[in-house]
């Protein structure tokens, strides 16, 4: 028989526990460690929870918190910028032009609310090929290195795609160097990015998996 109060109390459940997440990223977008501004372009930590956000609760759950995180990187992008803002922020002039670009937003959102979407599938479908699950963590690890490839990937791929001439422009290069930056920015920043996800990723969903099996 359906329980109306058990799902209500599962509802509020979600609720709250989106709410604390959510809190997590808008704090760490808050703090040096968020953002971390390298000059050109800004590295993250934010995609973490968003990450374990999505392997916990799911793909919809995930793809809110990723909103989150493209917002907290619209304001950061906006309020604090660096050379390469404008790819994020449609307030941030683009070079040689006046105002934004309505494609920032793109750059900004989409990436970001994928990577609350593409671990939960990563980390579900490790799971129906991996049977033993004392190598649960493989899954995990797994799920975290590709939730922040898909950030790293995504966004500067768009960058090179929707802003190459303005981006050759700051970076003092010709147009056919662009991609061999974006190549040295995946392999620099994103490679580090992927590793530490996957490590944190692995540890923080294990034991909430667990308190979350004990719960349910």
């Amino acid at each position: 028989m359906f329980n109306a109060t058990n799902s209500v109390s599962i509802k509020t459940k979600e609720l709250v526990i989106l709410s604390m997440f959510s809190a997590i990223i808008v704090l760490l977008s808050a703090t040096p460690i968020g953002f971390i501004n390298l000059g050109f372009i800004k590295a993250t930590i934010i995609h973490i929870p968003v990450i374990v956000g999505s392997i916990i609760m799911g793909p919809r759950m995930g793809s809110v918190l990723g909103l989150v995180f493209g917002m907290t990187s619209l304001i950061n992008n906006t309020m604090t910028p660096v050379v390469s803002s404008f790819v994020f922020s449609p307030f941030i002039p683009v070079p040689s032009m006046s105002s934004g670009s309505p494609w920032a937003l793109l750059i900004c959102f989409v990436p970001r609310i994928l990577v609350g979407i593409v671990p939960w599938y990563i980390y579900q479908l490790s799971r129906k090929l991996i049977k033993n699950k004392k190598l649960d963590f493989i899954g995990l690890t797994i799920a975290g290195v590709v939730g922040s490839a898909t950030n790293t990937l995504l966004v500067m791929n768009l960058i090179y795609l929707l802003f190459k001439d303005e981006y050759a422009t700051i970076r003092g290069v010709a147009h056919d160097a662009v991609y061999g930056i974006i190549t040295s920015i995946i392999i620099v920043n994103g490679v580090p990015e992927a590793i530490v996800a996957g490590i944190l990723t692995t540890f923080i969903c294990k034991t909430l998996l667990l308190v979350k099996g004990k719960n349910d």
